[in-house]
């Protein structure tokens, strides 16, 4: 795309969107540039964002990206929003709403620009983590009250995981079992009897090879087809499952969920990774001492069950919990099995009675729920080479796990995903990142990591509106409906957020995994510990046009009303269904805010993108939007004139190498043509937009797409 191109590209959209006051976020939005910082801080989110990175939560945005957002909405041209970008600018006297707070991306981006933020979030686990990232920790205090927890229950912890020489587990393997429905026969839910192999298998072919008749261990390679263990008997690579049907060892076929009738899978262990004195790692079966150790925590389990810290509640029906409910899960405690109680049990009841600071005893019960994430009976085994457990939200779902891993919670330095090795990883990296944030940036061409450009994120934290206003440094974050605040109107002069979309990853449904551990530890003052359950009536997430359109309108009405006359509300948005873009457009105009740009950026990196059928998608569109009242607004409603400009701008990230498939194109030209629908309501008919929309995008898609 020549130079040329690029300045029409810019015209149009100028000319599309006309607004008194302008912003180079409506008009010169340095889209190109924040992508390929974007695409960098993508790979490592927790190291480059490690304050927004202390405990889980889902759809993180690039802090990057949002720090671009930020800097675009206060200056008029490309190169002053990267000059402010790039240079330790100061946004003291701004007021920042994120009415759909999440992980805390906008807030810490904000903060380390100078400005006060206001954070709601409706679900209370998104406050806890928003809150770990914008505390004030004192170190000393950290590595004091880390202490405390190790002397209080490391020993037991590391007692019950040990092989009968003495030596560390790092890993207990284990397999699901189901019972035939034409024979009764036990039936081993394998689908490979390849158990471990390298990340890179080609490179590495060495494997850990499991026998499905007397759980012999052997070595061999990934890719064998045959094989006889110590004790004679020949088995072949593939397992008795593939995909949701089972063969019993008698021939007989039946499905999975079937064949468990309900309730969840027996589980039997069959081998263990154990870290040797010598310190290298060998694999093992299970012994006899093994399984008596295993008994031994389930009579401890009953016998200290009192005091022990255990999660309490069922799951209730849902999108994201159906999966589970259909194996069998009822209750949260059944997502672990014993030793797991046990353990977490005596680390949790530690951190119940931790006596040290407020702000230190939080951080640690909240790394000790981020630990829950990696010790559970739905991980499962990545391999060698790599970070060894997959977490339980690798598939944003509560998917169950045939082979489950069960790992050391305690764990050593050769751990993955222990509460010792994320105290480095994530509580004391996000405290040193605080202290002197860093920050990536352009640097003749190449993405640098400096530091100097923010501010430290020391702020003070309050749950509710000063009666003066919100001060410089400080940062309001509350849990409750973002439709309903306490914000005085006109008193907020940037909405910046990534509000949920209209998909099936409900976040409630997922954060009550944490909520039924956290609920009996009480992290900080104003938990809930009385709800049984994170849902809420306000929340808004629902695969249902209408029901999303209603609540995402209730929160965007409490956006308007607390802007400024002049201010501006910009959010990240993708979706691969149209109803999605009708139902939000519907929503916007129904709170009186025009759509003033929608500027196409980076949002995921390539691996992990969002999927949307065969068309993944790579890109977020930031909408950016204006109250319709007190603003004489000229806005151009021709909907082929917004699928150029949309094409026009894709062009310009596909010049600069940046990642565009067909479902980025059909989503940012769906959200710029259906934008025509907010600038005049009355006269558009939506649903005809919508149509024309999806043949745009076709067109536009046969024009980009080689």
């Amino acid at each position: 795309m020549t130079l040329f191109e690029i300045d029409r590209a810019t015209d149009l959209a100028r000319k599309l969107y006309r607004v008194p006051a302008r912003t180079a976020l409506e008009y010169d939005f340095p889209a190109a540039e924040l992508s390929q910082i974007g695409e960098a801080e993508s790979w490592r989110k927790e190291v480059h964002r490690p304050a927004t990175s202390t405990h889980k939560w889902w759809a993180k945005r690039l802090g990057s990206v949002f720090r671009g957002i930020l800097t675009s909405a206060l200056t008029d041209d490309r190169s002053k929003a990267l000059d402010a970008y790039s240079t330790a600018t100061s946004l003291d006297g701004i007021t920042v709403f994120d009415p759909f707070s999440g992980s805390g991306t906008t807030i810490v981006e904000a903060a380390k620009l100078g400005a006060s933020v206001v954070g709601w979030d409706i679900n209370p686990v998104a406050t806890l983590t928003q809150r770990q990232a914008v505390q004030m920790w004192e170190t000393s205090e950290l590595q004091r009250a880390f202490k405390i927890l190790e002397v209080s229950c490391r020993s037991e912890i590391d007692r019950v995981h040990r092989s009968e020489t003495g030596e560390t587990v790092l890993y207990y393997f284990w397999v699901g079992l189901a019972d035939c429905l034409d024979c009764g026969v036990a039936t081993r839910l394998f689908s490979s009897h390849v158990f471990s192999q390298h990340a890179y298998p080609k490179r590495v072919p060495d494997a850990q090879i499991v026998c499905p008749e007397c759980l012999d261990i052997l070595p061999g390679r990934y890719e064998f087809q045959e094989m006889e263990c110590s004790n004679g008997h020949r088995f072949r690579q593939e397992g008795a499952v593939s995909r949701s049907v089972m063969t019993c060892p008698q021939g007989h076929t039946s499905k999975v969920v079937d064949a468990l009738g309900g309730q969840p899978p027996k589980r039997e262990m069959f081998a263990k990774l154990v870290l040797g004195f010598d310190g290298k790692k060998r694999y093992e079966p299970i012994s006899n001492f093994d399984r008596d150790l295993y008994t031994e925590c389930s009579e401890l389990l009953k016998e200290k069950q009192g005091s022990l810290v255990a999660p309490r509640g069922g799951l209730d029906d849902g999108q994201n919990t159906r999966q589970a409910t259909r194996w069998g899960f009822r209750e949260w405690r059944q997502f672990f099995n014993d030793r797991q109680l046990y353990s977490l049990g005596l680390l949790g009841a530690a951190i119940r009675e931790l006596d040290v600071n407020a702000s230190e005893r939080e951080a640690l019960a909240t790394l000790f729920s981020g630990t829950l994430e990696f010790n559970n009976m739905f991980c499962s085994f990545k391999g060698e080479g790599t970070g060894a457990v997959r977490h339980m939200f690798s598939n944003h779902v509560l998917k169950p796990e045939r082979t489950p891993l069960e790992a050391h919670p305690w764990g050593t330095p050769a751990s993955s995903g222990s509460f010792s090795t994320l105290f480095s990883s994530r509580i004391m990296r996000a405290q040193a990142y605080k202290v002197s944030p860093a920050d990536q940036v352009l640097v003749s061409g190449q993405v640098k990591r400096v530091e100097g450009l923010s501010q430290p994120i020391e702020l003070n934290l309050v749950d509710e509106w000063p009666a003066e206003g919100l001060p410089a440094g400080t940062v309001y974050l509350r849990t409750g409906d973002s439709s309903q605040t306490d914000l005085p109107d006109g008193s907020v002069d940037l909405v910046v957020t990534d509000p949920p979309y209209m998909d099936n990853v409900h976040y409630s449904e997922l954060a009550d995994f944490f909520h039924a551990w956290l609920r009996e530890i009480g992290p900080f003052d104003h938990y809930p510990v009385g709800r049984e359950t994170t849902r809420s009536v306000g929340e808004v997430q629902s695969a249902s046009p209408d029901e999303f359109r209603e609540a995402i309108a209730r929160v965007w009405g409490e956006c308007a009303r607390v802007l400024k006359v002049d201010g501006l509300l910009a959010f990240t948005f993708h979706q691969a269904r149209i109803s999605g873009w009708v139902a939000l457009m519907h929503a916007l105009a129904d709170a009186g805010l025009v759509v003033t740009a929608v500027r196409p950026v980076k949002g995921e990196m390539a691996t992990s993108v969002t999927k949307g059928g065969k068309e993944p998608s790579n890109l977020d569109s930031v909408v950016v939007c204006r109250k319709r009242s007190g603003t004489a607004l000229n806005m151009m409603t021709d909907p082929r004139a917004a699928s150029r400009a949309a094409e026009l701008l894709l062009s310009e990230l596909l010049a600069a190498q940046v990642p565009v498939g067909a479902g980025d194109i059909r989503s940012v030209v769906r959200g710029y043509v259906l934008a025509t629908y907010t600038a005049n309501p009355e006269d558009i008919d939506l649903l005809a937009t919508a149509a024309l929309a999806d043949d745009l995008a076709t067109e536009c898609i046969g024009r980009l797409v080689p």
